[in-house]
């Protein structure tokens, strides 16, 4: 595809997956420029999803950091049979599970004691929002992964499941049992 025809698809919303596609053949083929706005592109979603799934800024900040490095040299990997951000996905949820695995612990809570709070309402929503993703992280991972997935990024379960590799009621069963765990842990 040549710029002409990446610009029209820029153009059109509708058409943006195909362009991060487009973009990633590209960087594949070692086109730097074509690699770098893909970058632009995909930084935020990768920072957002390492955050959800880490729960810690700093550890999503480095694991951001060390996915684009990664990316660089997995791009070619990339074959289309899915929608780039489902493989991104999978890159991104294999890399903080690999991070959980190597720091032989679970994700870091948040440090309440460092928060400012403004309306004490809030702050209690606040605090039992994080309680509960917090206890989501501590399920296990195919369970927390769905929930997140679902609930966290507001995907399907047909979604969730082409992202997880697994079957859409696989992905609902994992998500029925995880609700199930976490009314005993709540």
């Amino acid at each position: 595809m040549d710029a002409e025809a990446t610009a029209e698809i820029a153009m059109d919303p509708a058409k943006a997956p195909e362009l991060s596609a487009e973009l990633a053949k590209r960087a594949a083929l070692g086109d730097r420029l074509a690699f770098s706005e893909l970058l632009d592109r995909e930084y935020d979603f990768i920072f957002r999803v390492a955050y959800r799934w880490l729960g810690n800024q700093e550890q999503a900040e480095d694991l951001t950091q060390d996915l684009c490095i990664k990316l660089a040299r997995t791009v070619g990997q990339f074959e289309g049979r899915s929608r780039f951000r489902t493989w991104l996905y999978r890159l991104v949820l294999n890399a903080a599970r690999d991070q959980h695995r190597s720091a032989g612990r679970s994700p870091n809570t948040v440090d309440i004691g460092e928060t400012e709070v403004a309306d004490p309402r809030s702050a209690d929503a606040d605090l039992e929002r994080e309680a509960l993703w917090q206890a989501v992280r501590q399920l296990p991972p195919r369970q927390a992964d769905s929930v997140l997935l679902v609930y966290a990024e507001e995907k399907s379960h047909a979604e969730a499941a082409a992202i997880l590799g697994c079957s859409e009621s696989t992905v609902s069963w994992h998500v029925h049992e995880a609700k199930k765990a976490l009314r005993a842990l709540l």
